[in-house]
């Protein structure tokens, strides 16, 4: 569910923070607003980076485009952006990524792969943090790789935004169990809460496109939810008896993040009607 909360992207830590646990990947948030139709109107750009960079520096671009702003390349595939789609690779399971971005992406564990009229890009996140705890910070360049054609491939390995939303389904039963059973509020003081806020949040709307289908919005937050809960978890090992209730557990926890990571594929992708 989107939290209408108006509040922008500055001030205490929460799902519009760019370093909180659950936050939207900034990779499906750019998929998100380059598909918005009127991304180039009003406001629309101004609005799109203040989604995307939230308490970031802004964000710059380097590789195959040349060294830019995000707001410049964003500029010019405003009302140009045929196909996009953010992806989450994780070391195993590159599902849709194209293989000329495949190691990066792995190393970042997101991608946003784009078709626009000059040719087909992926888009990879490389995130430096500085500072301190109290008052941290974040340096985001965009590595730009061409790549070919990839949306029918992509299309094919994620299926269908019904599908990922009855997979998601299954995995969070296969999380609330192995929760359950890991009794992670009985080991860790913070889990409890971190976990209810979790279960609980979703994306401001000062984040998202007003023309994103609310069914897209919501497999896109559960997913991502799914996978905070999931790094939570898989942190210790929490109440296992033994070596093969571990093994279990992880099996279990490693199914539920593969649901997730393709769930988020499936719920920014986007292909421009001919």
């Amino acid at each position: 569910m989107v939290s209408h909360s108006s509040e922008g992207p500055h001030g205490a830590s929460g799902p519009g923070s760019a370093s909180s646990a659950g936050a939207l990947p900034r990779s499906a948030l750019l998929a998100l607003w380059l598909r918005a139709s009127r991304l180039g109107d009003d406001d629309g750009l101004a609005r799109m980076l203040r989604a995307v960079q939230r308490d970031d520096e802004p964000h710059v671009v380097s590789g195959a485009l040349g060294d830019v702003r995000l707001e410049d390349l964003a500029g010019a595939w405003a009302g140009d952006t045929r196909e996009v789609v953010a992806l989450a690779p994780a070391p195993g399971d590159v599902t849709g990524v194209p293989p000329e971005a495949a190691a990066r992406a792995t190393d970042a564990g997101e991608c946003v792969v784009v078709t626009a009229s000059s040719g087909s890009w992926a888009l990879v996140p490389e995130v430096t943090e500085f500072g301190s705890d109290l008052e941290p910070g974040h340096l985001v360049t965009w590595h730009v790789t061409a790549v070919g054609p990839w949306s029918t491939r992509v299309l094919g390995a994620l299926g269908s935004l019904a599908e990922a939303e009855r997979d998601l389904r299954t995995a969070l039963l296969l999380a609330t169990r192995a929760l359950d059973e890991l009794d992670v509020a009985r080991w860790r003081d913070d889990a409890a809460g971190a976990i209810a806020d979790l279960r609980a949040g979703g994306a401001p709307a000062w984040q998202l496109p007003s023309s994103v289908a609310p069914r897209a919005v919501q497999v896109l937050t559960q997913a991502v939810r799914l996978r905070a809960i999931v790094d939570l978890a898989t942190a210790d090992d929490g109440g296992s008896v033994n070596l093969w209730q571990a093994d279990q557990r992880s099996t279990a926890l490693r199914e539920v993040d593969r649901a997730s990571r393709h769930a988020v594929g499936a719920a920014t992708l986007w292909i421009a009607s001919s």
